[in-house]
């Protein structure tokens, strides 16, 4: 194999290459990404860079240590496995011997009948700049989805001092994500800090002039905006591997050695994988540290290093609410069952989350350290299960 090529310039793409050079391979490394920027941070979006005079550090110093050729603001368009060659837009065609797929998630369209001027969707660096520059113009500040983004941008914009309203569909925010004991805790949060919190909510369209958005709720209620952050959740970037001969299903479905096809493998948002922990149930994940360990792992099964690859990494994840510190490992969510173990006044809380009796995950407030002996049960989990060592998560 002496020619790999990377589509997707972000974290998950840049760990894969990183870990070819890391093993020491030393072949010929291609890196396409859309976006005109190389690899950086994308959790601090949400968070610190809305809120910040300052703008945080992004761009990964990694990517320099890569030795790769870097094709940015060229899309992949089409995948052809026989010819082993990646069709681009506004780039020269490529082949390749080994094929990592790391385009991650797009944000959900937003629909004709949301659709405004005042109307902005963050996913990525240049969705940021356009959120900090409305926010600054603006008081009254509607966010429509209550999942991670859209919880995390109505916190950055209320302890901006504006007037903030967070609508979701659902019965509590992060509801899939935690389940609803969780998500009624995170209601509470918001609601204490001023956000006016709409649950089972929806919205029937937006209209108005250009510089205010006015919402109209299907029971007849209406709220007025100078802007709207739509956070309607992602999709797999997978458009450009229609007709590819790979399995597609919410994401590149790879086996159990980290393959969708000889040669050919994914990480990040974009993979979809059978995890020992749930029984090889077939999981996507979009967290950061996911993004890390998968890009180490799709390296490993290129260089067909199963031994150290062993089995899928545990997921974690974390998110910052004003004075909370929401930390997990493994499988949270409404799917499972949960149990709070530990919970206070001041908002600490620990709670463990089981599915057919066995623990999958667990969570916490304020209190990181708890999760570790969490973590090595579902490591010794996961490696009995698939009786390979377990590739060790990211902290």
């Amino acid at each position: 194999m002496r020619k790999v090529v990377v589509v997707g310039a972000g974290l998950a793409g840049l760990s894969a290459a990183a870990e070819l050079r890391r093993a020491g391979w030393d072949g010929k490394l291609i890196i396409i990404g859309g976006e005109e920027h190389r690899p950086y941070r994308r959790p601090p979006l949400s968070k610190d860079y809305l809120t910040s005079d300052v703008s945080p550090l992004l761009e990964f110093s990694q990517a320099d240590e890569v030795d790769a050729e870097w094709r940015l603001g060229q899309w992949a368009t089409q995948l052809d496995l026989t010819e082993r060659t990646i069709r681009v837009a506004g780039g020269d065609d490529t082949t390749f011997d080994g094929l990592v797929i790391a385009t991650g998630a797009s944000a959900r369209e937003t629909p004709p009948r949301l659709t405004h001027d005042r109307v902005v969707a963050l996913r990525d660096l240049d969705d940021a700049v356009r959120v900090r520059d409305g926010l600054i113009s603006s008081e009254r500040v509607l966010v429509l989805g209550g999942g991670f983004l859209g919880t995390e941008i109505a916190a950055a914009a209320n302890l901006l001092g504006k007037e903030v309203t967070l609508v979701e569909r659902m019965s509590q925010p992060l509801l899939t994500a935690v389940g609803a004991t969780i998500g009624k805790e995170v209601a509470h949060l918001h609601r204490t800090h001023g956000v006016d919190v709409l649950l089972d909510a929806e919205i029937a369209h937006v209209f108005g002039r250009r510089d205010t958005a006015y919402a109209h709720f299907r029971d007849g209620s209406m709220v007025t905006a100078d802007l709207v952050v739509a956070a309607l959740g992602s999709t797999p970037a997978v458009s450009w591997l229609q007709g590819s001969g790979l399995r597609v299903e919410d994401g590149v479905v790879l086996d159990g050695k980290g393959l969708a096809a000889p040669g050919v493998t994914a990480a990040g948002d974009v993979a979809r994988w059978p995890h020992p922990l749930l029984d090889d149930e077939l999981v996507r994940v979009e967290h950061y540290s996911n993004a890390i360990d998968q890009g180490r792992r799709a390296a490993r099964a290129l260089l067909g290093d199963r031994l150290q690859a062993g089995p899928p990494p545990i997921p974690s994840f974390w998110s910052h609410q004003y004075d909370w510190r929401l930390h997990s490992v493994g499988f949270t969510g409404s799917r499972f069952d949960f149990r709070m173990v530990d919970h206070d006044a001041t908002g600490r809380l620990l709670g463990e989350y089981r599915h057919q009796g066995r623990l999958v995950g667990a969570i916490t407030n304020r209190r990181p350290r708890t999760l570790l002996p969490y973590r090595q049960q579902l490591l010794d989990a996961t490696q009995s299960t698939s009786g390979r060592p377990a590739l060790k998560a990211v902290p």
